[in-house]
């Protein structure tokens, strides 16, 4: 009987640190109202240079792993708040967003607008409302996404694509 206890015990504290860290990944997103093009004109105004967007699905195993791997740590929050304004969409959500446009969507149409095909989709939008960027699925580990933080926040999107730039980061040995 006291086994039984202690194992149930020991399940319940690795449920509640395994949705802990996944919590922690609440302090990557910025809080939203919905109104994007709204987000995109503060960014401007505090100095970012855009919005990074996450299209994710309840039940994506990569969104998981990328909230609970990746986004939960101190340094990429910091690092990615300090360049843009961040904001999570669900892809097959019914809450009314308004749109870059200015037009009032569902979370659904948004991104089927933005041609979102899979979940994560990571998508950097400028204060111009240009697409800067777009990452497709969970990437390899922290430091790919801190190269495609730094891929974005230093304009190499403007003279190659993601590919190459990290092709190029990993032979050259840099460190994240």
């Amino acid at each position: 009987m006291i086994r039984r206890f202690v194992l149930l015990a020991l399940l319940a504290m690795l449920s509640w640190t395994f949705a802990a860290a996944a919590d922690d990944a609440g302090g990557f997103f910025d809080p939203s109202l919905g109104d994007f093009k709204g987000e995109l004109a503060a960014a401007a105004k505090g100095g970012k240079l855009g919005v990074l967007l996450m299209f994710e699905a309840e039940g994506c195993p990569y969104c998981r792993r990328m909230k609970e791997q990746v986004l939960n740590r101190a340094d990429v929050q910091n690092y990615f708040r300090r360049h843009f304004a961040i904001f999570s969409v669900d892809v097959v959500g019914s809450v009314v967003v308004t749109d870059f446009a200015g037009r009032s969507v569902t979370e659904k149409e948004f991104a089927r607008a933005q041609r979102v095909r899979g979940t994560p989709t990571f998508v950097f939008v400028g204060v111009d409302d240009r697409e800067m960027a777009r990452y497709v699925g969970a990437t390899r580990d922290v430091r790919e996404f801190m190269e495609l933080g730094r891929f974005v926040a230093e304009g190499h999107w403007r003279k190659k694509d993601f590919t190459q730039f990290y092709r190029n980061t990993q032979s050259e040995g840099r460190k994240p």
